[in-house]
């Protein structure tokens, strides 16, 4: 099984304004506790026990509000984009920046601005990974209205399709192996997307629907919905 996480928290949510001007988005209150703190507690549950946070806008509130771990059981880590590079590297540039930080070894990402409180990271999903020869294994969810055309496919064998007739959306999370990311420098902002779409042309992403409640806390009236049905 992984071990090791990797929660995406740089973003600046412009979205999300006025709450996050003075707050992360991944630090906003969601039914008593911070959006981040469901991932910690699950990703505990699940025996996950190394987890790295990339931040940049306003990334002392991080280690300010969640320390080293020990409070969840973990140990904490953060790549701190902001005071290395002036900011955000984007997705797939975070992600090589901070892997110096994680073991040579698959490990989960996942993005700190979903709510997903049922999703348990699965290890028998993490076990199946780590045996076969995928660079990644991703959650695809059902498209929500603010993407109704959906991000990727499903083969009928498990396999990610770039393009397919029924699509679905990339639910931010997934099992990812450090191989990759071989060819991201470090320091330099690089997209996620693009380099998921070359490894599905050669048959190297796996892809399971996850069905449960999901929602990309990506507006105020979002978050206004969530906090409404506590």
């Amino acid at each position: 099984m992984s071990t090791q996480a990797l929660i995406l928290a740089a973003g600046r949510g412009e979205r999300m304004r006025p709450l996050t001007d003075a707050t992360p988005k991944p630090l906003l209150q969601v039914q008593g506790k911070p959006l981040i703190v469901w991932h910690l507690e699950k990703l505990a549950a699940a025996g996950v026990t190394e987890v790295v946070i990339n931040t940049a806008w306003l990334e002392q509130q991080f280690p300010a509000a969640l320390g080293d771990g020990r409070a969840f059981g973990l140990r904490i880590r953060y790549s701190h984009e902001g005071a290395q590079f002036g900011g955000a590297l984007e997705t797939a540039g975070g992600i090589a920046t901070a892997l110096p930080l994680l073991k040579d070894a698959p490990f989960w990402l996942l993005a700190g601005d979903v709510f997903m409180p049922e999703f348990g990271f699965p290890a028998s999903d993490a076990h199946r990974f780590a045996a076969s020869s995928a660079l990644a294994h991703i959650y695809l969810v059902p498209n929500p209205l603010h993407n109704p055309q959906g991000d990727f496919g499903i083969s009928p064998d498990g396999l990610a399709l770039s393009r397919a007739a029924q699509q679905f959306t990339y639910g931010t999370v997934g099992i990812y192996h450090p191989a990759l990311f071989r060819d991201t420098p470090a320091g330099q902002k690089a997209a996620l997307a693009p380099l998921l779409r070359r490894a599905m042309q050669d048959g190297q992403v796996t892809a399971a629907l996850y069905s449960g409640p999901w929602t990309d806390v990506g507006t105020p009236e979002r978050l206004a919905e969530l906090n409404s049905t506590q």
